[in-house]
């Protein structure tokens, strides 16, 4: 055989062979995630959501247009994990959109996007030696069956730099966009009983955890005022949903009420409780503050469960400033000062409810122990190791307290002082519960009652104040952030994720446990190596073509040389 004829055969040969190459990939589809996080690898969760959608969800995604570095990097990463969303499920259609292009009356565009929730955020951003600043929409919209769900793209937290926001955002992508598509896809079926009655918190100071639950579930406020008249009734009513919420109560329960409770557990109902058992009073002769325990009667009940909230204090090095004005009221100045009695537990727990969520902050908050008995127990949030116990009653002077604290933050704790140890501030418990009227008289005869659980979840807080949001003129702020400090803590999203977790949503939960690395590169090192990198990727590819060029003629002479 002549070599053209050889040459015509292997060429024939490649033709052939990338035209069968072809039609099998039109049979067969596969995509390959080689990243060491596997971050494009589409969670259980996040598939379950769309696994049963049959008809277009259509999003539109307003990270379109010039962008600083940094957000070019959360529109890739948006772009990568819409495009798995999509190749599991090709309902899923996208498009990424500039929401002020061609606009004339850019103003009142942006009036609209801020009617309806989606506002702008604002960066700074440092390039090349030049501060910058740009106005970027971080949000999606998400279409299905005339239903509409914004999706906020940035997670924002306060003191975070461009970098470390961006990475959060990154590592908070797929819940996002997974939850979205839960809340158009999944209708709401689960109930939850806000209880009232008992002197609970009022609900402006609940309401900003309450109207993002609401999303997910029904929520309805239940009172046990009736248990008196007709207890029957009271329990068959409270049945009907399944999850209560105690926030911060501050009247003692009856007997009655308990027992409605507790044979509300006995029949698979969750229960988030939030307790304070400490109840602050302020000397009207004297102008000093006192803590004195609290009872709510609620001792026993909590005892034959397998947790028991003391009547102390947690005092924690680890903990959260309060801010004091100081001087005449038109020259004031208002100070952070250390404060140990705000405790913040930022929870080392690989369990999804604690799982890469900021500090949580407590005001106030009590010790709680843990007795053996059948009931699972994980301890949730904790003091830090550096913490002591305070024995009620106690003084709470601000004038002695301040000076002692920024003595500790300065010197150093003392080790003999600070020997409490990681104490629980919230503890999960899961399992069969016993009834606590079991071999007690009961207040009243029930026909169904029950002396063990079904298989049910209770969470028990010591402290009532991490789910009260402040007020701005009247106005609930956000959960979590404190408007004095401007600091942003965990507490929604803890709180959250107990709801969710209490009634079984746990999938949601588990994709916040995937950990997301983002490099970024170093703004220094990027203006001071700028010219040399630039010279790199210029000068080598030509210098390796090259080389090449070179090795190849050296080589074809040489075989046809003779």
């Amino acid at each position: 055989m002549s070599l053209s004829k050889k040459h015509n055969t292997q060429f024939v040969a490649l033709i052939v062979g990338l035209i069968v190459l072809n039609v099998l990939g039109s049979y067969v589809y596969k995509r390959f995630d080689l990243t060491q996080d596997k971050r494009y690898t589409l969670s259980e969760a996040a598939k379950e959501t769309i696994a049963t959608v049959d008809s277009p969800i259509l999003i539109d995604v307003f990270l379109e247009g010039n962008f600083p570095p940094e957000f070019r990097r959360l529109q890739v990463e948006t772009k990568q994990l819409l495009e798995e969303f999509s190749a599991y499920n090709p309902n899923i259609k996208y498009e990424f959109l500039n929401p002020l292009e061609g606009e004339e009356n850019t103003e009142a565009i942006q009036q609209q996007l801020a009617n309806f929730g989606l506002t702008a955020a604002q960066v700074e951003v440092k390039e090349s030696g030049k501060i910058s600043t740009e106005l970027v929409y971080p949000w999606a919209l998400a279409y299905y069956n005339e239903k509409t769900v914004k999706i906020p793209l940035l997670k924002n937290q306060l003191g975070t730099t461009s970098e470390e926001r961006i990475n959060n955002s990154v590592q908070n992508l797929e819940y996002a966009f997974a939850d979205g598509f839960n809340k158009l896809v999944h209708p709401k079926k689960r109930k939850v009983a806000v209880l009232k009655g008992n002197g609970e918190l009022d609900d402006r100071y609940i309401a900003d955890f309450f109207a993002t639950l609401r999303d997910y579930y029904f929520i309805a406020p239940f009172t046990l005022d009736s248990v008196a008249a007709n207890p029957k009734k009271t329990l068959e009513q409270l049945m009907t949903f399944d999850l209560i919420v105690v926030a911060r109560p501050t009247e003692a329960f009856t007997d009655s009420e308990k027992y409605i409770l507790d044979q509300f557990t006995m029949n698979g109902g969750a229960s988030l409780w939030l307790v304070d058992a400490t109840e602050m009073q302020q000397d009207s002769i004297s102008g000093k503050s006192f803590v004195f325990g609290k009872d709510l009667n609620l001792n026993d009940f909590f005892f034959k469960y397998g947790v028991r909230i003391n009547s102390n204090l947690v005092k924690d090095v680890y903990s959260a400033p309060i801010v004091l004005a100081t001087g005449n009221e038109n020259d004031a100045q208002f100070n952070r000062y250390p404060w140990f009695y705000n405790p913040l537990s930022a929870s080392g727990n690989p369990h999804p409810i604690v799982t890469n969520i900021e500090a949580v902050k407590f005001e106030y908050a009590s010790g709680i122990d843990t007795l053996a008995n059948s009931v699972s127990k994980t301890v949730l949030l904790s003091s830090s190791p550096i913490s002591k116990l305070v024995g009620l009653p106690v003084e709470i002077d601000f004038d002695t307290e301040i000076p002692k604290n920024l003595q500790i933050v300065n010197e150093g704790p003392n080790p003999t002082e600070f020997t409490a140890g990681e104490t629980p501030l919230a503890v999960l418990l899961e399992g069969e519960f016993p009834s606590v009227f079991t071999n007690r008289i009961k207040p009243f005869s029930l026909e169904n009652d029950r002396s063990k659980s079904r298989a049910t979840k209770m969470v028990v807080i010591s402290d009532g104040n991490i789910i009260v949001n402040q007020l701005d003129r009247n106005r609930p702020l956000e959960l979590g952030f404190d408007k004095m400090t401007n600091a942003m803590y965990g507490n929604k999203e803890f709180l959250l994720n107990t709801v969710n977790y209490l009634l079984d949503d746990s999938g949601l939960i588990n994709i916040r446990t995937k950990e997301i690395a983002v490099p970024f590169l170093d703004p220094q090192k990027t203006v001071e190596q700028r010219t040399q990198w630039q010279l790199v990727n210029l000068l080598l590819p030509l210098v390796l073509l090259a080389v090449f060029g070179m090795v190849y003629l050296y080589f074809r002479k040489r075989k046809y040389a003779s």
